[in-house]
């Protein structure tokens, strides 16, 4: 496969992730426009056909005549331009304001009929068989005394609606087309400013390997490729004076490589082994005499680093790959950095290959990356919210008291998540360094009162939601802790099962003594939780199911608070769940000697 230029690899690079945020953007703004102008609507048709309902209930309870409601429907679905509908709890239309009662279809199947006769109000928007229109419904229980009578029944088309969001979607189109074209602009300078430098130091390293050491590069101006350059430049002039004492330093060298934590593999022409390190017979199971001499296909079961030495060879340039090599039940990750191996007269006599193991920093890394995302994500969606509705109240709707206060309650409540989202950092980021600085200050303390506490903060949530709070510990059990950051680590774990029990289920809450540990642990019934997210439900921002955990008003930074916690107790956590089973979260902290001494005593 041929290699493409890097220009073109970042000025594509830059222009995909431009038009997928785009595309995002558009597809969440045109979703979340589209379902504000229909709760509008719904809104005042529910106010209308509450102004209508005193006037429906007297017709229904004061006359049996359904002409004289059928009138009352036509004259305020004319005044209102609104239709009206009368139905009783038999689904029998006796009124509308656009058709004959007579002609019209049993209405016991429209769901805003049957929300309406079940919890008092109903509503749906569908298409219209009788006006053949797209409608928006909202329906009211009517009741006297206690007495269901039927469902009034009010609608509008939703053409107006429709209008609006052609005209907005319209402008949202026409922006983003002139976003993408000074995006593309910009994005194509970039490129060319960042890539015509690299192909300078690309010309320049090719010189280098070539043996030509007395090739300098030129140094631009950006500080990290400026600094580059003279890297190269400096390595250049040290592998001339290096080079001229190789022979004397042979000896000392083969010290260094045993003891070096990167392994080293080199080969010859023919691709036979001529000197491999400790670090690098480690990496793939080998013998260290036992591999020299013998060709990297026979010794080496590999067939990445197989291929990777063979290119090294081939091309006479330096090389750079990473190598995956199984190891347990995962793969361990080997960058590999391979170049020509000469003589002192300057002729290729094999290749040499340069092996960091990068497991744990690429694990790191794949960490990293997933809570920048998770971090921007978590932030970005009440951001979004909040301009959102502040712009809907520049736009007019601050006029309207009640419509106003109704999207200040909104933004207050995305302030208070972004609130708790940043106060939830920033008690990661103290715990971290307390436990990094051995700030955190631990005394020996009854476990049974930090319990109760932590459940006792719970025990107002539990109660709205009709679940009970068991307890138990053992008499005088003790450990060395911080009592206030225990206690919002159980805080958290106990609100978690609250949130994920049903109602009339109950939480456990348990502290005992496992052999030198003390063990609390805090227990639900609830949905449980499936195998493939154990291992990562205490990262940061992880959620098992995301539009559940922002309903119930996570931050997404619990558990990694009481892992993090954990921790700086010179313990550890721990899950056990099944799915419609419940989950058990463990806490384990240290036991003090005395507990240990009495109990060996």
């Amino acid at each position: 496969m041929p290699r493409r230029r890097l220009i073109w690899q970042i000025f594509t690079t830059n222009l995909v992730v431009l038009l997928a945020a785009l595309a995002a953007v558009a597809l969440y703004a045109t979703g979340s426009l589209r379902t504000f102008y229909l709760d509008h609507v719904t809104t005042e048709l529910e106010a209308r056909a509450r102004l209508l309902e005193s006037g429906v209930n007297a017709l229904l309870n004061n006359s049996n005549n359904t002409e004289a409601l059928d009138r009352f429907c036509k004259d305020m679905g004319r005044d209102s331009a609104t239709r009206v509908t009368v139905v009783n709890t038999a689904g029998q239309v006796l009124g509308d304001s656009d058709e004959d009662p007579a002609h019209m279809e049993n209405h016991a199947g429209r769901q805003e009929i049957v929300e309406a006769l079940a919890s008092g109000r109903g509503a749906s928007s569908r298409h219209s068989p009788t006006l053949g229109k797209d409608m928006v419904y909202v329906a009211l229980r009517l009741e006297t005394r206690g007495e269901t009578q039927g469902v009034l029944r009010v609608s509008v088309p939703l053409t107006s609606v429709n209008e609006a969001l052609a005209v907005i979607y319209l402008h949202i189109a026409a922006g983003g087309i002139v976003v993408i074209v000074l995006a593309a602009g910009m994005s194509w300078w970039m490129s060319r400013r960042l890539s015509s430098p690299l192909e300078e130091m690309k010309d320049c390293a090719v010189h280098i390997a070539a043996g030509e050491l007395d090739y300098r590069c030129a140094v631009p101006d950006s500080e990290e490729i400026g600094g580059l350059a003279e890297a190269m430049n400096r390595m250049a002039a040290q592998l001339h004076d290096r080079l001229t004492v190789e022979v004397k330093h042979r000896n000392e060298m083969e010290a260094v490589l045993s003891s070096m934590t990167e392994g080293v593999l080199a080969v010859d022409s023919d691709e036979k082994i001529i000197n491999v390190n400790l670090a690098a017979t480690r990496f793939f199971g080998l013998e260290p005499h036992a591999v020299l001499g013998r060709t990297i296909q026979e010794a080496v079961r590999i067939a990445d680093l197989q291929q990777f030495i063979q290119r090294t060879l081939a091309r006479g340039v330096p090389m750079e790959s990473e190598i995956f090599v199984p190891h347990g039940d995962g793969e361990r990750h080997i960058q590999a950095h391979g170049n020509v191996l000469r003589d002192a007269k300057g002729k290729a006599i094999g290749a040499l290959v340069v092996l960091n193991d990068v497991t744990h920093l690429t694990r790191l890394e794949a960490v990293r990356r997933d809570f920048v995302a998770n971090v921007s994500h978590e932030l970005k969606t009440p951001i979004t919210s909040v301009k959102g509705f502040v712009e809907t109240l520049q736009a007019g709707a601050i006029k309207d008291p009640q419509e106003a206060e109704r999207f200040l309650a909104i933004i207050a409540r995305q302030a208070d998540r972004l609130n708790a989202i940043i106060e939830d950092l920033l008690t990661l980021a103290k715990i971290e360094q307390g436990e990094q600085k051995g700030d955190i200050v631990l005394e020996k303390c009854g476990l049974e009162e930090v319990l109760r506490a932590a459940v006792q903060v719970c025990e107002v949530k539990a109660a709205e939601k009709g679940v009970r709070i068991d307890t138990q510990c053992e008499p005088g059990l003790r450990a060395e802790i911080n009592a206030p950051l225990l206690e919002q680590a159980l805080v958290n774990l106990i609100d978690n099962a609250i949130k994920y029990s049903d109602a009339g289920s109950r939480v456990e809450a348990l502290a005992s003594r496992n052999g030198g540990e003390v063990v609390l642990r805090v227990r639900d019934y609830g949905s449980g939780i499936e195998k493939e997210h154990l291992d990562r439900i205490f990262e940061r921002f992880y959620r098992v199911d995301k539009a559940r955990s922002r309903k119930q008003g996570g931050t997404g930074l619990g558990l990694a608070i009481v892992k993090h916690i954990a921790q700086a107790h010179g313990g550890r956590v721990s899950v056990e769940s099944a799915p419609a089973k419940g989950s058990t979260f463990s806490i384990f902290l240290m036991a003090p000697a005395s507990v240990l001494q009495a109990r060996v005593g």
